[in-house]
Parts: C-alpha cells; sequence; structure tokens
C-alpha cells in the first residue's frame, strides 16, 4: 500500500493544479485552493518519515516547516490586503521568507547524511555554479532592489532578502546534485522541487524586472510554480525511497559527467555574457559585480583545474604502484623483482659483494586448495607472505613470482647464508605447510635470466626430490641448469 500512496497522492494534487489553471477563480477562493495544496504538502512531508522510523524526520520536518510558513503567508497576505489593503513589505514577507532557512537546513542535513565528509572538489563545483547564478542575482534582482528611492529601509532589506534566498538555495541544491549518495526517486523529486520553486522565483523576478503586473491567468500559473514544488516536495516524502534518499555512499571522488560540465560551463559563461548584454544596451551598470564575478569564477576554474591534475596524478601513481605490486600479498610482484634484480648485480658487482636468489614453492598447494577451499589458500599466501617477510632485512626483496611461488633476494649473501635464511623462512611458514626451494648464487657474469633459470632448475628438482627440501643450483651448461647434489632436507 505505501508503494500507491505517493502516487495517490501526486494524482490527486495534480488533478488540483490542474484545476487551479483551468477554471478562472480569484480572491479568497484563489487563495483558499492554494492553502488547500499547501498544507496537503505539508501533511504530506510529516506523514511521509513517520512511517519510515525516526532516521531522516528532521529533513522532511525542515521541509515542512518551510512549506508551511510559506503557505501560510499566502493566506496572511489575502487577510493583511482585506485590513490595511496592499502594501509591502507586510507581514506575510516574514512567512514566505521563513521558506528559505528551513529548506536550506533540511537540505544540509541530508547533504551531511549523504556525504558524511568534505568534499572539495564538490565544493569548488557548487561554488562556481553559485557565484554564476549569484552574479545574475545581483544584476537583475539584488542591484535594483537595493537602489529603488520608493521603498522605505525595511522594504530595501526585505526585497533584497528574496534574491539571496535564493542564492542560498541553488547553493545548497548545487552542493546536493554535484555530491555523494544514491539517486533514486525522492532524491530526484527533492531536487525538481528546488528547480519549480527557484523556476518559479525567476519567472517572478522576469515579470518584476518588465514592471508587469501578472493578473488573471498569468497570475496562476506564476503561483502554480510554487504550488508544484510543494507537491513535489510532499510526492518526495511519501515515496517509498525517501528512507534512503540519505544513504551515505562511500566511493571515490566523482567525475566531471557531460550535464555537470555543461553545468560548470554555463555557470562561467555568465560573467561575460551579461557583461556583453550591458556593452550591446550601452550602458554598463554593475562593471565592479562583472569584474569580480570574472576574477571569482576564473579562480573557481583555475582551482578545479588543478584538482582534477591532483587527481590524475595520485590515480596515476596508484596505478604504477598496483602494476608492481600483488594485490592478495601486498608484496612486490614478478614485474618489480625483474626490475629490481639487475640493480641489484649491479650493486654486487661494484661492491665485490656475493648475491644469492632463492625460488620457493608451496607445496602441495592445489591439493591444499581443493581440501579447505580458495579462500583457505589466499589466506595461506597473505599469511605466509607476512611470517617471511618479518625474517627478512631491509636490503633482502621478497616477492610474490606467480601463483604459490615466491622469490627472494639477499644481497651480500652466498650460498652458505641463503641456505641459513631459507631454514628460518621453513621454520615460520604458518598453518602446517611446507615449501620447497631452489637457490643459486651469482658467479659475477651471468645475467639476470641465467641465474633465475639456475634458480628454477633447482627449484624442480628440489620439488623432484621428494619436496620440502633445498636445492643449491651449480653452473649452467649451455641452456641446462646443473644442480650441486648437496641438497639441504630439513626432514
Amino acid at each position: 500500500m505505501r508503494g500507491q500512496v505517493w502516487k495517490l497522492y501526486l494524482a490527486a494534487v495534480t488533478a488540483a493544479l490542474l484545476a487551479f489553471l483551468a477554471f478562472p477563480v480569484s480572491g479568497w477562493a484563489q487563495v483558499g485552493w492554494q492553502v488547500v495544496v499547501g498544507y496537503a504538502a505539508v501533511a504530506a512531508l510529516l506523514a511521509g518519515p513517520r512511517r519510515d522510523g525516526p532516521a531522516g524526520r528532521l529533513v522532511w520536518w525542515c521541509f515542512a516547516l518551510g512549506v508551511f510558513a510559506n503557505t501560510t503567508g499566502i493566506l496572511v497576505e489575502q487577510v493583511d490586503a482585506v485590513l490595511h489593503g496592499e502594501n509591502f513589505p507586510s507581514v506575510a514577507d516574514g512567512f514566505y521568507l521563513a521558506l528559505y532557512p528551513a529548506v536550506a537546513v533540511g537540505l544540509a542535513i541530508l547533504i551531511r547524511r549523504r556525504s558524511g565528509h568534505r568534499d572539495r572538489g564538490v565544493l569548488v563545483d557548487a561554488t562556481t555554479v553559485t557565484t554564476g547564478f549569484g552574479l545574475l542575482a545581483w544584476v537583475f534582482m539584488i542591484h535594483p532592489a537595493a537602489s529603488d528611492e520608493t521603498l522605505s529601509v525595511l522594504g530595501h532589506i526585505v526585497s533584497v532578502t528574496y534574491p539571496v534566498g535564493d542564492v542560498v538555495l541553488v547553493a545548497m541544491a548545487a552542493r546536493l546534485g554535484f555530491g555523494r549518495g544514491g539517486r533514486n526517486p525522492s532524491y530526484w523529486l527533492v531536487v525538481a522541487s528546488l528547480v519549480t520553486f527557484l523556476a518559479g522565483d525567476a519567472a517572478w523576478a522576469v515579470a518584476n524586472q518588465l514592471a508587469w503586473e501578472p493578473a488573471g491567468a498569468a497570475e496562476r500559473s506564476l503561483s502554480a510554480f510554487f504550488l508544484a514544488a510543494y507537491t513535489l516536495f510532499g510526492a518526495a516524502a511519501l515515496h517509498p525511497s525517501a528512507r534512503t534518499v540519505g544513504q551515505r555512499v562511500e566511493d571515490g571522488p566523482r567525475g566531471l559527467s557531460r550535464p555537470m560540465l555543461a553545468t560548470l560551463t554555463l555557470a562561467a559563461w555568465i560573467a561575460p555574457g551579461v557583461l556583453a548584454i550591458q556593452v550591446l544596451r550601452r550602458q554598463v551598470t554593475d562593471g565592479m559585480a562583472i569584474a569580480l564575478g570574472c576574477v571569482a569564477l576564473f579562480g573557481l576554474v583555475l582551482t578545479r583545474m588543478a584538482q582534477l591534475l591532483r587527481e590524475v596524478e595520485q590515480q596515476a601513481a596508484k596505478v604504477r604502484e598496483l602494476s608492481r605490486t600483488d594485490e592478495l600479498t601486498g608484496l612486490p610482484n614478478r614485474r618489480a623483482w625483474t626490475a629490481e634484480l639487475p640493480r641489484a648485480m649491479e650493486r654486487a658487482r661494484r661492491a665485490g659483494l656475493p648475491l644469492t636468489i632463492t625460488m620457493l614453492d608451496l607445496d602441495h598447494f592445489k591439493q591444499f586448495n581443493d581440501s579447505y577451499g580458495h579462500p583457505a589458500g589466499d589466506r595461506l599466501l597473505k599469511e605466509s607472505a607476512a611470517a617471511w617477510s618479518g625474517q627478512m632485512r631491509a636490503v633482502d626483496h621478497l616477492a610474490r613470482y606467480g601463483g604459490e611461488e615466491f622469490i627472494v633476494l639477499l644481497a651480500d649473501t652466498d650460498t652458505e647464508g641463503a641456505l641459513q635464511v631459507v631454514e628460518r623462512l621453513r621454520a615460520v611458514t604458518p598453518l602446517g605447510q611446507t615449501f620447497s626451494a631452489g637457490l643459486a648464487t651469482w658467479d659475477g657474469r651471468e645475467t639476470s635470466d641465467e641465474i633465475i633459470t639456475r634458480a628454477d632448475a633447482a627449484l624442480y628438482a628440489a620439488k623432484r626430490g621428494g619436496r620440502d627440501r633445498t636445492v643449491v643450483a651449480d653452473t649452467l651448461v649451455g641452456d641446462v641448469a646443473v644442480v650441486d647434489s648437496a641438497v639441504a632436507d630439513p626432514a
């Protein structure tokens, strides 16, 4: 039933709005119609979260408070007009303006619940959009209202507060839209409500700029913007997805999608666009404001570019690190090890020091996997890597060579010392497992591929010899590795 309530509510109120637009009502009938639609939205905002439990109630209560105050302003304005005639500002303006802080607080709570932490990229994007819209608000609403000599001081304050409230809602809406969190139906209904409300304010601002007093169907059409915004808020609260609209999503930095990039581009063009319009009209009245807007937008664009470059650099560094690190064990992988071996050999050659490599292969690893499962096999690999790493010196180099094979580079270590190291590793091998090892000491002439080939041949000799032992490679004759007859067998 809950899944149908929001549909029934939306259908009923939409029918009421269409009837409001179609029938020429005025006076108290028009006011009553608007108040009923507004208070129905308040009821929906209060009823929705009650069914969803305590989580997230405060968000919807803030929205309900804003819609209630704004709707009550319609009724108060009509009463005040009957008692005192048309006047501005009036008590009704206090009710109208209460919507802005109430909705802004609700959005701030919702944003906090969805993101959980500050995302500087999102803040810069939201600030860019807000700066562009704020410049428009200054040029077309705030500045004209502030310089209107027919208004009292209170009238100036009230007139300026309306567009300032719109700028605040734009900032919060941009922060919500650019931030993290799921995009479920309740989220989109909230966004649609904000857009509709701001569109209504913009339409009234255009009417004021044109010195046009809308009446009849035109007035009802402009009022319908706000009624639709109330209705969308109510539908968002009643929708079943309202219980997860504030759910936090822990993901990486959000990239710039095409709609986001288009929005930011449009915001960046606002300042030069306004300047071009005033130049064409041969009356640049807001030159300083436009200049400051250009500087702010330019700085925000540069800041965002720097953030994106930093993110790209960090991601590139992470990719480089991942390309040289084994994901399971955290050890260097085969690529990193084969790059390190020639450097270690050159250092050993210059210093005249010995160098030994050892290849390790966990015995019967496939059988272990088949018996205990792949998670247990992964745990064996990780625990073995951790245990063996604890036995290494800082100059040694342990890497995962592939599968269950590991390889160790032992700097300044001869064959006898390497055998001792291998036995220390054997003693700490976890879960009662054993390994076979092939050991090769560099002769000072062979290449890195040749010493690896000798160690690999010694390893396979250890496996053929019964496993759980270490075989020392002796020489390389042609392409065939010859292993020493001496075998270290712990058994």
